[in-house]
This record gives structure tokens, C-alpha cells and sequence, in this order.
């Protein structure tokens, strides 16, 4: 009798057991909104497997909170679910959806920084970036310069220009302190190999001038060209006389049409007024330009002139300069 007892509850067990593998093995339909794409899903750290799957219906995803809860459980897997934001999408499975929560596969969302763009460009491309959680709006530069532990340090030149790659919701706070973290890696690189000749102090002088360079060329084989006319300006304390610095300087009041008198209109970033650097960089540069800066072209050249297809012409001195100017700006021969 006991031996018959013993019998039935193994094969009741094993029953059980193998009702179980079936039910993990083969899940129950979950059900998106009609008309819905995806529907978001917000995991806090420390949530319990229990909250996730309330979490997970009261988003939108139909289907019962606690057999969804109770499959967690029985997958063996449930103490696994990391914090992050998720997408459902419609056709996801029970399966899918566990091991995308277990992966800590969240969704993604980008945003692009250009070379060449001011902070002004960044904040705004920030404030456009889509389910980027905006912690920066009403700050100041400063403050956001100190929110991202860089108290005191003027934000232009200071964030990498790239694609960045960031969780659904995140803050925009985040993304700086990736980009800043960037363009510190980028300088430092370009510091460590720079030719010694060159004539910049310090890093910061590096940036300075390669966010100049970004200003005046993306023509790649023009790059260290322009990094040698300006090297060899600041070597003979000759005015680097560069009209984006100008043009920064302006800041709004700067309308697209840069006159005669804006040249001679003094401001610390006026380079025809001033010898030397501007104060402070007045772009994102690039790794290319960063690279320029550093290893500028050998060359005599004191001048370039744009000629209108995206290069420049360069001179070694002020008469073959002054023709270039009349051929490619003022359209005379």
C-alpha cells in the first residue's frame, strides 16, 4: 500500500513538474493597446518581480498582473530583472519579454553633437532629442558646468562632437558628462602627441585653436594647412585675424552679415583687434582639427583665402594674398 502511495505521488509529482516546464515553456499572449507601437515601461532599482509585473499592466500591457508575476517566478529567473527603460512592442512574448528585462536590454534613443557647433547649438539639440529627460532648461551655463563637476570652466569646445547613445527617460545631464568625459579623452590624446613646436602652452590653448580650425575648414586636406598659417602667426605675434572668432564674439547681435565694422569693433574675441588666442574656444572641434592643431602642416604660408568650393588658398605673403582675395571673394580678375 505505502509502495502504491509512494507511486502515485511521484507520478503526480512528475506530473506537476512536467506541467510546469510545459506552462514556462509555452506563455500565455500578452496583448498591446491597439494603435500602440510599444508601450513604455519604467523599472526602478531594488523593484520587486511582483511590483514589475503591476508595473507592466498599469502601463498598458493587458493581461492578468499576477499570472504574469507567478510566470516570473516559476522561469527561475525573476530575482533577475534589472532597473531600466523598456519598450513592449506588440507580438512580444512572455519569454521575450523576460529576457529582455534579465539582459537589461533597455530602449535606446540618440543624439547627435556636429563639429563645429556652439554650446548654444548643443542645448538646443538637447532639448530636441527625443525621451531625453531635460534637467539643463532653466540652468545657466555655469550651473550646468557645475552640475556635471566642472565648476568654473567655460562650456564651449568641452563636449565631444559625436553620436550618443542613451537609455529611454534618461537626463540630458548625462549625456554631457559622456560627451565632456569624450573630448577629455580626445585632448589629452592630442596633448600627448603633440609636436613640441608647437606654439600653444596648454591643453586649453590646444582646444582653443582647434575649435578655431574647425571654424575655418572641413576640408580634410586643408586642415593642417590652415593649423600651419595660424602656428605660424602666433609664432611671430602676428594677429591670427580669423573671422568665426569675430563672429563669436558678436554672439545674437551677429545677423549672418559679418560688415567691416565688426572688425574693428573690439571684443575679447575680436582677433583683428587682438594678438594671441580668444579666451576661450569657440566651437566643439573635432579629432581631425584637434589633430591639426597639434601637428600643423610645414609651411610658410601667412594667409588663406576661402575660394568658395570648400578649400582655400594659401600665400606666403600679403600681395598673393590680396590676389586671391580678388579672384575668389571679390570675383575680379
Amino acid at each position: 500500500m505505502l509502495k502504491r502511495l509512494i507511486i502515485v505521488g511521484l507520478l503526480l509529482l512528475g506530473t506537476a513538474t512536467a506541467a510546469a516546464v510545459w506552462w514556462v515553456n509555452q506563455p500565455f499572449q500578452l496583448v498591446i493597446p491597439k494603435g500602440e507601437q510599444v508601450v513604455d515601461v519604467q523599472v526602478a532599482a531594488n523593484e520587486t518581480p511582483r511590483r514589475v509585473a503591476s508595473n507592466l499592466v498599469e502601463a498598458g500591457v493587458q493581461t492578468s498582473a499576477k499570472l504574469l508575476f507567478e510566470w516570473f517566478r516559476w522561469s527561475g529567473k525573476a530575482t533577475a530583472i534589472k532597473a531600466g527603460s523598456y519598450e513592449v512592442s506588440p507580438g512580444t512574448t512572455p519569454r521575450q519579454l523576460l529576457d529582455m528585462l534579465t539582459s537589461g536590454k533597455q530602449a535606446t534613443r540618440k543624439v547627435t553633437i556636429l563639429e563645429g557647433w556652439t554650446f548654444k547649438q548643443v542645448r538646443k539639440a538637447l532639448r530636441d532629442a527625443p525621451y531625453l529627460r531635460s534637467k539643463t532648461g532653466e540652468m545657466s551655463d555655469a550651473a550646468i558646468m557645475k552640475a556635471i563637476g566642472r565648476a568654473g570652466v567655460h562650456p564651449e569646445g568641452r563636449f565631444f562632437p559625436d553620436t550618443y547613445v542613451y537609455p529611454k527617460n534618461s537626463a540630458d545631464l548625462a549625456v554631457l558628462m559622456q560627451a565632456a568625459a569624450r573630448m577629455d579623452a580626445q585632448l589629452t590624446t592630442a596633448w600627448k602627441y603633440r609636436d613640441k613646436t608647437t606654439p600653444v602652452d596648454t591643453p586649453e590653448e590646444l582646444l582653443t585653436l582647434a575649435s578655431i580650425i574647425e571654424k575655418e575648414t572641413n576640408h580634410e586636406a586643408d586642415r593642417g594647412l590652415v593649423a600651419g598659417v595660424f602656428a605660424n602667426r602666433l609664432r611671430i605675434g602676428m594677429r591670427l585675424q580669423t573671422d568665426p572668432t569675430v563672429i563669436y564674439g558678436l554672439g545674437d547681435a551677429f545677423d549672418g552679415n559679418l560688415r567691416r565694422i565688426h572688425l574693428r569693433t573690439d571684443t575679447p574675441y575680436n582677433s583683428y583687434t587682438r594678438a594671441g588666442l580668444p579666451p576661450s574656444p569657440i566651437s566643439m572641434p573635432s579629432e581631425a582639427s584637434l589633430r591639426a592643431a597639434v601637428n600643423p602642416a610645414n609651411t610658410e604660408a601667412l594667409y588663406f583665402v576661402a575660394k568658395g568650393d570648400g578649400t582655400s588658398a594659401f600665400n606666403e605673403d600679403l600681395d598673393g594674398h590680396n590676389a586671391a582675395v580678388r579672384r575668389y571673394i571679390l570675383k575680379r580678375p
